[in-house]
C-alpha cells in the first residue's frame, strides 16, 4: 500500500481527542479492534455462512472454530491501518477482476498527490463508490482517503469496527434535536481538521444513493461543512479551504439496479416502502460481488471560485459531476440514442430489464437513461 500518514489523533490523550467516537481507528487501536471482531460470534457466523452456504446450515457449530482460526491467521501480521488496508487491497484486486470488465479513470493527474482534498462524489453504491476512489488513488501511489459513512449502516459492532479499521468515520444520522446540531458541528470540525492535517476525505453529495440515476448535491451537506466555522470565516472562504474536487463514478451495470427499481416502484404504487432488517447489508454484499461491467471514475477540477451560498456551490458540483459522468452503452441504449453498440451490450441491458419486477421496468430504464438526459441539458 502507499504511504499512509500518521494521524495527529494517535498522539492525543482521551481528553485531547474530541473526535474519538467518530474518527477512524489509529494504529494503536488496531490490535484491540481485531480482537473484538474475532471474538464476535455473529461475525464468525456471517463469515461461515458466506464461505460455506450449504454446509453451515447443518454443521455451522463445527465449522465456526475453524473459520475463527483461519481468520486469526489471516490477520495475525496486521499491526497497523496500512497493514489492514493492504489486506483489503488484496481482496479488492480479486473483486475487480471478478466483477468488472475494466476500471478506468480520468482527471487524476491534475492534482498534487501530496495535497489533501475533499472529494464530493455522486453516490450509487454504498461500499464501492469510495472503494473505487481509493483503488485508483492507490494505483497512482497516493494515500487512501477517509470515508464518511452513516451510522444507519453500522448497527452491528463488528461492521463498525471493520469500517473504522478501513479509515471510515461515522456520520451520526440517528441523532435528533440538539444532539443532531452537536453531531453535525462535530462532523464539520472533523472534516476540516482532517483536510488541514493532510488527510483527504470522501463524502457523498447527498444522504442515500441516487436510485433514480439523477445525481444532485444536497445543499444541506455543504451547510454542514460550514457549521463549525461560521464565526471565523465566510462560507466562500471555508469552501476554498477544503480543496473540493467533484467526482463522478459510473457503472456500466449497477448490481443493485433491480432492488432500487423495485423500491421506487413500491413507493410510486403503494406510497411507501419498508426495508427488511438486513437489506442494507444485502445491498452492500450485492454491490461488492455483483457484475458491474466497465466502471469509470472521473475526477473533476478543483473548485476555486467564490461561491457565497451552499446552493451556488451545489450547482457547480452538480455541473461537474453530470458533465464528467462517463456514459456507457447501457446509458445510451436506455436513453434511446442512436449509437454503435455490440449485441452483447444490448443483451446486457435487456437481461437487467427482464430481471426486474413487472411494472418496474420503465423505472430501471430511466435509472440508466437519466445521466444521458441530464448531461445533454448541460450541453445545450
Amino acid at each position: 500500500m502507499p504511504f499512509i500518514k500518521r494521524s495527529a489523533e494517535e498522539h492525543m490523550t482521551d481528553q485531547q481527542d474530541p473526535y474519538k467516537e467518530i474518527r477512524p481507528f489509529n494504529d494503536a487501536e488496531v490490535a484491540d479492534a481485531l480482537t473484538h471482531i474475532l471474538h464476535d460470534d455473529e461475525f464468525i457466523s456471517a463469515v461461515t455462512r458466506y464461505q460455506f452456504p450449504n454446509l453451515s446450515r447443518r454443521l455451522g457449530w463445527l465449522l465456526k472454530p475453524f473459520v475463527r482460526i483461519a481468520l486469526a491467521r489471516k490477520v495475525g501480521d496486521v499491526e497497523s491501518i496500512a497493514d489492514f488496508q493492504a489486506l483489503v487491497g488484496d481482496y479488492m484486486k480479486k473483486m475487480i477482476a471478478r466483477s468488472t470488465t475494466k476500471l478506468t479513470c480520468s482527471g487524476i493527474d491534475q492534482f498534487d498527490p501530496e495535497d489533501s482534498y475533499l472529494f464530493i462524489s455522486n453516490h450509487r453504491d454504498i461500499a464501492m463508490d469510495p472503494a473505487f476512489v481509493n483503488w485508483v488513488r492507490y494505483q497512482y501511489g497516493m494515500d487512501t482517503v477517509r470515508i464518511a459513512i452513516g451510522d444507519n449502516l453500522l448497527s452491528k459492532p463488528y461492521v463498525s469496527d471493520i469500517m473504522r479499521l478501513n479509515k471510515s468515520f461515522i456520520v451520526n444520522r440517528s441523532a435528533t434535536g440538539r444532539e443532531m446540531m452537536k453531531a453535525l458541528t462535530q462532523l464539520s470540525s472533523y472534516i476540516d481538521h482532517s483536510i488541514q492535517s493532510g488527510h483527504s476525505i470522501w463524502l457523498a453529495q447527498r444522504e442515500g444513493r441516487a436510485k433514480d440515476g439523477n445525481d444532485t448535491t444536497d445543499p444541506a451537506i455543504l451547510k454542514m461543512l460550514y457549521m463549525a466555522h461560521r464565526k471565523v470565516r465566510s462560507f466562500s472562504e471555508q469552501a476554498k479551504r477544503l480543496n473540493i474536487i467533484p467526482v463522478s463514478i459510473s457503472y456500466e451495470y449497477d448490481p443493485c439496479d433491480s432492488l432500487k427499481a423495485n423500491e421506487l416502484y413500491a413507493k410510486e404504487t403503494e406510497g411507501n416502502y419498508e426495508k427488511s432488517k438486513f437489506e442494507d447489508i444485502e445491498s452492500i454484499v450485492r454491490g461488492i460481488t455483483g457484475h458491474k461491467g466497465h466502471v469509470h471514475v472521473a475526477f473533476g477540477d478543483p473548485i476555486e471560485g467564490d461561491f457565497e451560498t451552499p446552493e451556488a456551490l451545489a450547482e457547480e458540483i452538480d455541473r461537474q459531476i453530470i458533465s464528467n459522468y462517463y456514459l456507457h452503452p447501457s446509458n445510451l441504449l436506455a436513453a434511446g440514442e442512436d449509437c454503435e453498440v455490440t449485441e452483447e451490450a444490448r443483451q446486457g441491458l435487456e437481461e437487467r430489464l427482464n430481471n426486474t419486477a413487472k411494472g418496474a421496468e420503465d423505472i430501471l430504464r430511466k435509472m440508466y437513461a437519466n445521466p444521458v438526459f441530464n448531461q445533454r441539458k448541460i450541453q445545450e
